[in-house]
């Protein structure tokens, strides 16, 4: 038998393409003019960024490999781990402690002719906007909000305005997936015009939240002894300086044997490394079939935002199948005051500064729903001089400001109109708020 010549496989592999491509329909976009360069396009201009490679990252990689994209790069911080093989089928056995980015982009790049992955093991914050300039799109596996926080508010800081009008070639689509078991959403986010991740703060779901009496004096469960650990022994006995980073795993190893030892003293079983992940970084025990749903979704909105073949989704999606199937899709708006891609000033309503301390306006940045940061590290401009307020991140700068955490507003020279600026791992970007007192010295009087 004769091997077809190489134009004739092309025509054959990619012939469905073809024909979404090269010839109108009902579902077209307005912009959209059929070409067979759109295809030519795809295949060796368009570079897209994967940014996570566990269980929707492999299956995004699959699925943007078939669809004729080859000039792909994946990001991903973790090792492959024993219990990822059961769903993230670009694993195997022998790659257990191998880098999930590389692994993958061997997969991907061995078993598809002619695609080249380009895998990047490490965290997203290693790099810097240029880097992420070169993507025409970047599409999230992820499954930290901080994660999802932090590479948003990348995107938007990287847009231009002239003369207060958006500059759209500077707008790099944002394509999110996640998933939580038999539920998922999926939605498309086009910086500085549609609503981002910050705007919706409030769709991810709260944190399960331990009271502090009982895993601190009667422990019944694993995840007890886990979350004392981590609200008490960490902040005490401080092991390498700096706050809790669920992504490294030297912390996540210190939390699980003294989460350990605490389950033996207890006689409480079902401690595992795993358990730990999961309780520190709030992880969700993924399906298979959901993540591939997921990913399926996500992958063809870049391939509708890629060709402007159809029109692409407006803009939230939903997925449930616990109880048979159901999915909807709605229009999630922008919100005016958003703390990432709005562009109004920020403002921080102070009702007594006389009495508030300086607990207590971080207090409001880390539990408030509007904000919900980790760890913020608040610095401010007095008399011309820089002044660090707070910062927990640099033990000898948290040992240096520690005190002035009782301190009122006040008491640290801050007055009306003051501008603060706060550093936060949710944000590559220092965010500036503008402190507004509710209460003057007249009503002191």
């Amino acid at each position: 038998m004769v091997d077809p010549a190489p134009a004739e496989s092309t025509q054959k592999r990619w012939g469905h393409l073809k024909k979404v491509l090269e010839r109108p329909g009902p579902f077209s976009h307005p912009e959209f003019e059929p070409s067979s360069e759109i295809l030519d396009f795809i295949m060796t201009s368009c570079k897209i960024l994967v940014i996570g490679a566990g269980g929707l990252g492999c299956e995004l990689l699959k699925d943007l490999a078939l669809m004729g994209f080859k000039q792909i790069h994946v990001i991903d911080m973790d090792t492959i781990d024993l219990s990822n093989l059961n769903r993230q089928f670009l694993f195997r056995h022998k790659d257990i402690g191998s880098s999930k980015a590389e692994i993958a982009a061997a997969f991907i790049n061995k078993r598809i002719s002619g695609c080249q992955v380009t895998p990047h093991y490490c965290k997203i914050q290693d790099y810097d906007e240029g880097f992420y300039r070169q993507f025409h799109i970047i599409v999230c596996g992820l499954d930290s909000i901080v994660a999802r926080r932090w590479i948003n508010s990348m995107l938007v800081s990287m847009l231009n305005y002239e003369d207060g009008v958006l500059d759209q070639q500077t707008v790099i689509p944002l394509v999110d997936g996640g998933t939580e078991g038999f539920k998922g959403n999926a939605r498309v986010i086009l910086p500085g015009m549609s609503a981002c991740i910050d705007c919706t703060l409030d769709l991810y779901p709260p944190q399960v939240n331990y009271p502090l009496c009982t895993i601190a004096n009667t422990p019944r469960l694993p995840e007890h002894c886990i979350e004392y650990v981590k609200i008490i022994q960490w902040p005490k006995e401080n092991p390498f300086n700096m706050s809790l980073d669920g992504d490294d795993s030297q912390h996540i190893s210190w939390i699980y044997e003294k989460s350990l030892e605490r389950s033996l003293q207890f006689n409480i079983p079902g401690v595992t490394y795993r358990l730990v992940q999961g309780v520190v970084k709030h992880i969700i025990p993924a399906v298979a079939s959901t993540n591939a749903v997921i990913a399926g979704v996500c992958a063809t909105e870049v391939f509708k935002i890629a060709t402007s073949c159809c029109i692409p989704m407006n803009n939230y999606m939903v997925f449930n199948d616990v109880d048979g199937i159901y999915t909807y899709t709605y229009e999630a708006e922008k919100k005016d005051t958003c703390l990432v891609c709005s562009q109004v000033p920020q403002v921080l309503e102070i009702n007594d500064p006389y009495k508030m301390k300086l607990k207590q306006l971080i207090q409001l940045l880390t539990e408030s729903a509007l904000y919900q940061m980790k760890s913020p590290g608040l610095t401010t401009v007095i008399d011309g001089k820089n002044k660090t307020l707070y910062m927990s991140m640099i033990k000898s700068i948290e040992e240096r400001t520690r005190d002035n955490l009782n301190k009122t507003l006040v008491e640290l020279g801050l007055k009306d109109g003051q501008e603060i600026l706060v550093a936060d791992v949710t944000s590559p970007c220092t965010l500036v708020f503008s402190l507004k007192f509710l209460i003057n010295d007249v009503d002191m009087k």
